[in-house]
């Protein structure tokens, strides 16, 4: 068997990754968790992202889908990465007035002074401040 494939994990191509990955962001984005956590059980990270640098939390947060958020941050996805625009899951859950991501996050430690704007900035300026407020 010698020039063979070593058994173990097949190796993707750079397509194949791509397909993978645009998949997990869908499945973030519809908040189908379970599949999505099928997807991280087999080596995709917690923290994959797109181009934009939007993780699949954040794309579970701003969709609304806060069972999926707290599947991905039991799973070590990180609650502040940010964006390439800076901005966190948290901000943009706040934006999207989605009260129980907001709740999972803050439960996860998100910080509520990372990005931009800061989750405290967004909190104020869309009137939700009261969510902040730590249990």
């Amino acid at each position: 068997m010698s020039g063979d494939r070593p058994m173990g994990r097949a190796t993707l191509t750079p397509e194949q990754t791509a397909r993978v990955v645009d998949i997990a962001l869908d499945l973030a984005r519809a908040g189908d968790t379970d599949q999505l956590i099928g997807f991280l059980a087999h080596g995709l990270p917690a923290d994959t992202a797109d181009p934009g640098g939007n993780t699949l939390v954040m794309l579970a947060a701003y969709h609304g889908h806060a069972g999926t958020v707290r599947a991905l941050l039991e799973r070590g996805a990180d609650p502040d990465r940010t964006n390439g625009r800076g901005q966190t899951p948290l901000a943009g859950a706040l934006f999207k007035g989605a009260d129980d991501v907001v709740t999972a996050l803050l439960e996860a430690g998100a910080d509520l002074d990372t990005g931009t704007p800061t989750a405290r900035a967004a909190a104020t300026v869309f009137g939700r401040a009261h969510l902040l407020v730590r249990q």
